[in-house]
């Protein structure tokens, strides 16, 4: 699964996002930048993590609904919590916006994973600084690796 995750985020790196949303430039710097924050705020919750840095690999493969390619694309390569944090993370922005329905935000907020989702959301949003330090692709990955070994 780890390959799979490498060669899924590696493309992102040569697509560019808008400047008005962000900055930082490409998916790719954005992901690591998103992954670091999410490690700061819960450094053992692989799942998290894992949703962290994956959010947007879609991206790369389909512009227009970058959330079900990502899905489709790890299917079978992450678990449902990972899924259902990729699946929503965009919702959690709607949250912070105020744009979201109140049967929706009903919904969201009896799942037990709401929390993580809004923490994942704020690490999203975080993550779009320019000329910051982010970890490298290898290092982000080789954390996943060694955290899967040890509590696997």
């Amino acid at each position: 699964r780890f390959l799979v995750f490498q060669s899924l985020l590696l493309p992102c790196e040569a697509i560019k996002q808008s400047p008005e949303y962000h900055p930082e430039g490409d998916v790719l710097y954005h992901s690591l930048q998103v992954f670091d924050r999410a490690q700061d705020q819960l450094p053992y919750d692989e799942e998290f993590l894992t949703a962290a840095l994956l959010h947007d690999v879609g991206k790369a493969i389909d512009p227009d609904d970058h959330v079900a390619a990502a899905l489709d694309a790890l299917n079978g390569h992450i678990t449902e919590r990972t899924a259902w944090l990729i699946d929503h993370h965009q919702l959690a922005h709607a949250m912070r916006e105020g744009t979201i329905g109140h049967r929706a935000r009903r919904r969201l907020r009896q799942s037990p994973d709401y929390e993580a989702l809004i923490l994942l959301g704020e690490c999203d949003r975080a993550g779009r600084v320019s000329g910051v330090e982010a970890s490298e692709l290898e290092e982000s990955i080789d954390y996943l690796r060694e955290l899967s070994d040890q509590c696997g």
